[in-house]
């Protein structure tokens, strides 16, 4: 026998009020309607749950049994309706991300604590990783990556502008070994690489001249996939290191590394953070999104 959870729901609010009109008005329909839908449960399963009077209502023995095995999952489905409901309105609850490790502006520190003061409900809870995967089907809330990679169903909202990624080396290198003047020539020099997984091939580093896009196999002399490698092996001057402008940004600022290369790296769209197109966003998600939008990065 297919169960009628409805029924089952309307038979305890019968059992709580005692009277069919108080169970109608609490769901919002007709005395009769109630009457119905209790006559319907008891025919499906051959016995009378209920004793009507014109004054009252009681429970019979197995109306009594019924109401003692399904009250408290019924009451368990009202709870957990009560608190999504909540969450609709209120941002709350734990906003699972999968952040590329390269996201130097959404992963900057003030940004994200900046958001974790306005919503001290909301628990962030992120995984820095470069793998690439569903994140609807290992269970995160949303992404950040480079648009290039998101799916065409994902909806994306921009972390800051456009990127460009950069050759990288230290005054030290430089003045050693001098630096190449076009990118083919970075076969000679030392270079340190990266790749994302011990069984992924290292990464090409990607150039663009007179409009057309190519690529180098180098061939590092370190590789690696953590990025704070590759700078502390190019700060020390080991050798020509690859990635995104942003990440270098202060040591370039500080004088610890050098451009190079520049006229052979274009600008590109940048990062972005994307989430499944879905008709209703959680408000932990929405405020995130709002606060990203808000933001006027340097």
């Amino acid at each position: 026998m297919q169960p009628d959870l409805n029924a089952l729901a309307v038979f305890v609010l019968v059992a709580e009020e005692r009277n069919f009109r108080a169970a109608a008005d609490r769901l919002g329909v007709t005395r009769s309607a109630v009457s119905q839908t209790i006559r319907r449960l008891e025919e499906s399963l051959g016995i009378a749950l209920v004793r009507r009077t014109t004054r009252s209502v009681s429970l019979t023995e197995a109306g009594e049994a019924l109401h003692a095995e399904v009250a408290p999952a019924v009451a368990d489905v009202r709870a957990a309706l009560e608190r999504t409901a909540v969450l609709t309105g209120h941002p709350r609850g734990r906003l699972r991300l999968a952040v590329s490790s390269i996201a130097e502006r959404f992963l900057s520190g003030p940004f994200l604590a900046e958001f974790v003061e306005a919503y001290p409900e909301v628990g962030l809870d992120i995984t820095v990783t470069d793998e690439e995967f569903d994140i609807v089907a290992e269970g995160f809330d949303a992404g950040v990556r480079l648009g290039e990679v998101i799916e065409q169903d994902m909806i994306a909202a921009p972390v800051g502008g456009n990127e460009r990624q950069l050759a990288v080396c230290a005054p030290s290198y430089r003045d050693r070994f001098g630096v190449p003047s076009h990118p083919a020539e970075l076969a000679s020099h030392a270079c340190i690489g990266w790749r994302r997984t011990p069984k992924a091939a290292p990464y090409r580093w990607e150039f663009a001249e007179g409009g057309a896009e190519f690529s180098v196999a180098v061939a590092p002399r370190v590789t690696t996939n953590d990025l704070a490698l590759m700078i502390k092996l190019a700060t020390a001057g080991a050798g020509i290191t690859f990635g995104m402008e942003e990440n270098f940004r202060p040591y370039i600022g500080r004088g610890e590394l050098l451009p190079i290369l520049e006229d052979y790296c274009p600008f590109f769209a940048g990062f972005y953070l994307y989430y499944p197109s879905r008709r209703y966003v959680a408000p932990k998600l929405r405020v995130l999104v709002d606060h990203l939008r808000r933001q006027r990065w340097p």
